[in-house]
């Protein structure tokens, strides 16, 4: 949930690895919009001091100790609908955001521990979910390649590339001035990819959130 302009978002941190969880909790304090409001080690811990309200973003380890990082994020977005969640791992588990529940599947975030993630793309992650958005780890997706025959596959080497920085939570605007373009162009170029990918381009049902599940359906390890 984006919060009010008076009001700075709200940062959840569940996390078992204590050094780990003091590194994420300094760097969500060192920034200005952001509130860190908890930081817990355990399913159970969570469970009790995240109730409804609590939170506008939840950063989850998938493995803890007494649980599953996934089926708490399921639990605790269903208490809580406009949730978002933000998905850490030491592993490759971008493929687990295609199982989830269709009822709470929208503003999940994914990031890999051990990919060397920037803190841009970390912010930018916890933004997206907030907002309701789908985040990929960028390094993850510079490992994989359009599956032959998807539709992806059949997208331009531009649209391809804007449909990556789309999936890593960069707007128009950051997508231009990465790819040295115009937002125009961009733009062009989104409406490009929804239609390949027969995406209905109506904002209300958040096609940049599709088209980056998409985008993680239709591709596999490069080789």
């Amino acid at each position: 949930m984006i919060p009010p302009p008076n009001r700075r978002l709200r940062v959840a941190l569940v996390e078992d690895q204590p050094l780990f969880r003091s590194m994420l909790e300094r760097t969500f304090a060192d920034m200005p919009d952001l509130d860190v409001v908890a930081a817990v080690g355990t399913v159970a811990e969570a469970r009790r001091i995240l109730q409804p309200g609590v939170a506008d973003v939840v950063v989850l380890d998938i493995d803890l100790p007494d649980g599953n990082g996934i089926a708490l994020g399921v639990t605790l977005r269903r208490a809580q609908p406009d949730l978002g969640v933000l998905l850490l791992s030491a592993h490759d588990a971008m493929d687990l955001l295609l199982d989830l529940p269709p009822d709470v599947a929208h503003g999940w975030c994914y990031l890999s521990k051990t990919s060397g993630t920037s803190e841009k793309a970390l912010l930018r992650a916890v933004h997206a979910a907030a907002a309701g958005e789908t985040v990929l780890d960028p390094a993850l997706l510079d490992r994989v390649a359009p599956r032959v025959g998807s539709a992806v596959s059949q997208l331009t080497q531009r649209q391809y590339e804007v449909l990556r920085l789309l999936a890593q939570g960069f707007s128009n605007a950051g997508i231009a001035a990465r790819l040295e373009i115009t937002e125009k162009s961009v733009q062009n170029h989104v409406y490009a990819v929804y239609s390949t990918l027969g995406i209905d381009a109506e904002p209300t049902r958040n096609p940049r959130v599709r088209a980056t599940l998409r985008l993680l359906e239709e591709t596999g390890p490069s080789l």
